[in-house]
Order: C-alpha cells, then structure tokens, then sequence
C-alpha cells in the first residue's frame, strides 16, 4: 500500500485502521521528534501536555505524529473499541482524524507488572522543520493477527499457543508486517534506530534465527515485559528511525 501525504503534519503514512495508520515519515523538510514522559501520563492529561509541547514548539496539533501507550490490561474486543473510539475523539478535533482516515501512528501495551491505574502515554512524537536531518520515521505496534478483520480472535496466528513452535510463528508473522510497513514507507531495517518487542514469553528460542539474522536488531533491541493490548495476542513489535528524542 503507498504512503498517502498529510501536508498538514509534514508527515506521509501508511493507511490502517481508524484507530491508527500502520506508520509515518517525516516529509521533506521535517524531521520526526520524539518525547517519552519519566513516567506514564494519563490519557487525558498527556494529551494536555502533548498540546503544550507542540505548541510551544511553534507547531500546529496536527504534526503529531505517532504514540505510545499503556494500559491497565489487555482489552476485550468491544473495550478495545469503546476506548479507540474515546482516544480519536481529541485527534478529531485537533483536525487529524476525519472520521474514517487516521494518520496518527501508535503502540498500546499492558505492563504485566506494576501497569498504569488507566490508559496513559508512554511517549508521543511530532514533526518540526529541519532541512538537514537524516528521514525519519515510526512505524505503529502490530500483534500477531491482521488488522481491519472485525475482530481479532478469530485471525491470531496459533491461537493460544505458547510454545517455543508457537510463539516463532507468531513473531515471524509480525516480523514480516514490520519490514511490509517499512516498505511501504520506503525503508528497511538498516534505517532502525530502534526496535521494541513487548511479551511476556520467552523470545530467546527465536531471538538469533527469526530476529537478529532479519537485520531488525542491528541497533540492539529493548524487551518490554508487557502484554499487547488485546485478550489473545501474546506478541507484539513496534520500530522507529528518529536522531531526535528526549525525556519530558
């Protein structure tokens, strides 16, 4: 799938679903920002702060490009709906999401120890211009079911299958929607500056064969111990290429 252009942002991104695009790259003339909090902010406040920042940074709402999440615990199907639809309703009306199209990257983990009492960010990430700086990019967390099915159960890969055979399949299916959404925005691993893995099974069978051979921890790679966001996945990746981040 191209890259569609949301000059408003200074970003291009690759289309998902309503509650976030696959991933984005700065345009030209911009570079990507991101900011991870020390520690997670509540929903409603982070988007508070996230409005200050980008504002003072002279920018307009709509550069903000992508996030991160955590959650108190995976989400069944219909909660997982009832909270994208409260999350898009602040894209909304910071002019991002038009009702059907979301530009807007992002990841939503469970921290499976010590979580966050309700929904918050971990990090969010914005355009700025910059003429001299190397692309960037993020691409959005992806578990291991498609996207846009209706719901997710009844497309896991090996559902409910824990083994070492089970969880290599499932990482090499979101191994392989990571490097189809780099594609798509015209990168490869070698252009990584990070990559994130979030599960709570042990990845060390399938770490060097399926992982560190594809090229997708030549930058190292950082393991958090949470769960995706939905009751059934156990599995899931996110990546980024940005030379500009900080703490806030």
């Amino acid at each position: 799938m191209p890259a569609l252009a949301f000059e408003r942002g200074g970003y291009r991104f690759v289309e998902g679903v309503f509650q976030y695009s696959a991933g984005v790259a700065a345009a030209p003339g911009h570079r990507i920002v991101r900011v991870r909090f020390r520690k997670p902010v509540p929903l409603a406040e982070g988007f508070r702060r996230i409005e200050r920042t980008i504002t003072a940074a002279g920018r307009p709402l709509t550069a903000f490009c992508a996030c991160e999440l955590r959650s108190p615990a995976p989400f069944t199907e219909s909660g997982f709906l009832a909270f994208n639809k409260v999350y898009v309703g602040t894209l909304e009306r910071w002019g991002l999401f038009d009702g059907a199209t979301n530009p807007v990257a992002r990841s939503n983990v469970c921290p499976a120890i010590d979580p966050p009492a309700e929904p918050s960010f971990y990090a969010f990430a914005y355009t700025e211009l910059a003429d001299d700086d190397a692309p960037s990019f993020v691409i959005a967390g992806s578990g291991e079911a498609p996207e846009g099915r209706g719901n997710y159960r009844d497309h896991v890969v090996r559902l409910g299958d824990v083994s070492p055979a089970g969880l290599r399949e499932k990482a090499r299916f979101v191994l392989d929607e990571m490097e189809r959404r780099l594609a798509a925005l015209g990168f490869r691993w070698q252009d990584t500056t990070a990559v994130q893995i979030y599960t709570v099974h042990d990845v060390h069978p399938f770490l060097a064969d399926e992982i560190v051979r594809r090229g997708a921890a030549h930058s190292g790679l950082t393991w958090h111990y949470n769960r995706p966001p939905v009751v059934d996945l156990e599995y899931e990746m996110d990546c980024r290429g940005i030379s500009a981040e900080r703490m806030a």
